[in-house]
């Protein structure tokens, strides 16, 4: 696996549900691409143990964390503490790419 990454070439969509894909798995950070299609969304959910980023690379997203929603666009970055619920509404533009940065998922 390279060490430089190419989010937008690694996108996939599917119009029947949000896809997610691998960028990369080390022993203490695993980095995930979420693609949207128009209507698509991830429900508010939590993780217990582990802090979770996302970054919008593409697109528009309502994104809720800890109580608060807002609307970000490209480049911004949206921070969801371990243990506090968040999701993304969704979404309305053609296509929106969003990296989630946590520790590995745990078995």
């Amino acid at each position: 696996m390279s060490n430089f990454l190419d989010p937008v070439g690694k996108a996939s969509f599917d119009a029947a549900k949000m896809t997610k894909a691998d960028l990369a798995r080390g022993e203490h950070l695993f980095l995930g691409l979420n693609c949207l299609e128009p209507g698509q969304s991830q429900p508010v959910h939590t993780h217990a143990s582990a802090d979770k980023f996302y970054l919008v690379v593409a697109g528009k997203a309502r994104i809720t964390t800890g109580g608060s929603t807002s609307e970000v666009g490209p480049g911004q970055v949206v921070w969801c503490p371990a243990g506090q619920p968040h999701g993304v509404e969704p979404v309305a533009e053609p296509t929106v790419l969003m990296i989630g940065m946590s520790p590995p998922p745990r078995p």
